[in-house]
């Protein structure tokens, strides 16, 4: 199995692969679009009850270990106008469908995400 993100835009999938690395995903299938403040806005109304924009949303499919078949790990929406680092969104995005959620740990999804982009500007 391989890693597909032929759906990411292709300035975004080294953040988006190195994200998954640091989550210890090797295989499976991701997107990532870019969409407008209205899109963001109405997403984040329809799944989350905050009728507002907001920078990033992920969509986890497949949350399970082990699947038939290749895996699906999701969806990230990304709002550019209401994003100050578009790298720093989608490692963000990916790591949230890898399972983090630095609204319930204590401090390890950021401190992924710090590491996963310290590493990229060392590239």
């Amino acid at each position: 199995m391989t890693l597909d993100l032929s759906d990411v835009p292709e300035g975004l999938r080294p953040a988006a692969a190195a994200a998954l690395r640091a989550a210890g995903i090797s295989d499976g299938h991701l997107s990532v679009e870019l969409v407008g403040a209205a899109r963001i806005r109405e997403l984040n109304r329809e799944h989350r009850g905050f009728d507002e924009p907001t920078d990033v949303l992920s969509f986890p499919i497949d949350e399970a270990d082990e699947v038939a078949g290749p895996r699906e790990l999701g969806d990230v929406a990304i709002c550019p106008t209401h994003t100050e680092d578009l790298i720093e969104a989608t490692v963000h995005g990916v790591l949230h469908l890898c399972g983090y959620d630095h609204e319930a740990d204590t401090g390890e999804m950021l401190e992924r995400q710090a590491a996963v982009i310290e590493t990229l500007e060392g590239e």
